[in-house]
């Protein structure tokens, strides 16, 4: 499933509203609003429902997490493999709550990408966007661990951090996306993530525990565009 730009990514993370059957209507409701309002909206749900949901919407469906193994006596591991075969169009890689050796990471979006996988690696600073941005992910989202969760935005509460890292992975490569995350649960807030040369946002309980889910993404979408 192919990935555009402004891109909302919702990572679904292990929250009981987006399980199972919760999952798939959300992940509906993501479609829909990505339909009505032409922005690329894509969904990250939990490791067993990644196969429900790439064969019943038709929006890019992400895994949380993969590692670098190579098919074999690997218990317990996900293998970009198993991402392939379950139809998924990419993955999140080291997300403040999943962290990563940074060898792990470029041997990840190695492998991701000799399969034809999409890489979204997160990154809590701006030099460590530029560390992993040489490894040529097609994204990078920059996230302080510190605003995850908190209903505060890095583009508004550090906007220096969103602007900074644009500029040092644009040193690097000019082929990598940026993505803004952290407390980003407002279309105001996408709004001053675009302003900041962001292409997107990475985005979680913004989404999955608002009251009304595809009201909280049609803001996301709206104000996703610059005018």
């Amino acid at each position: 499933m192919k990935v555009s730009f402004p891109l909302i990514l919702v990572n679904f993370k292990t929250y009981m509203e987006s399980l199972g059957q919760k999952g798939l209507e959300l992940a509906k409701a993501a479609e829909r609003v990505s339909y009505e309002t032409g922005v690329c909206i894509a969904v990250a749900p939990q490791t067993p429902d990644l196969f429900r949901l790439t064969s019943s919407v038709g929006i890019p469906v992400f895994s949380q997490h993969v590692d670098p193994d190579e098919p074999g006596a690997h218990t317990g591991s996900v293998t970009p493999e198993s991402l392939k075969e379950a139809g998924v169009s990419g993955t999140i890689l080291n997300h403040s709550e999943r962290r990563l050796r940074i060898d792990v990471i470029e041997e990840a979006v190695r492998r991701c990408s000799s399969l034809g996988l999409l890489t979204c690696v997160c990154a809590n600073t701006s030099l460590s966007g530029r560390a992993v941005a040489s490894f040529s992910p097609e994204m990078v989202a920059v996230e302080p661990p510190e605003l995850i969760g908190s209903g505060i935005s890095v583009s508004k509460a550090r906007p220096e951090v969103v602007g900074d890292t644009v500029r040092l992975i644009r040193e690097v490569s000019r082929g990598v996306h940026v993505l803004c995350g952290a407390g980003i649960t407002s279309g105001e807030d996408v709004s001053a993530a675009v302003k900041l040369g962001a292409e997107g946002v990475l985005v979680a309980s913004g989404v999955v525990k608002a009251n009304n889910p595809i009201k909280a993404l049609l803001d996301l979408a709206e104000h996703s565009v610059q005018r």
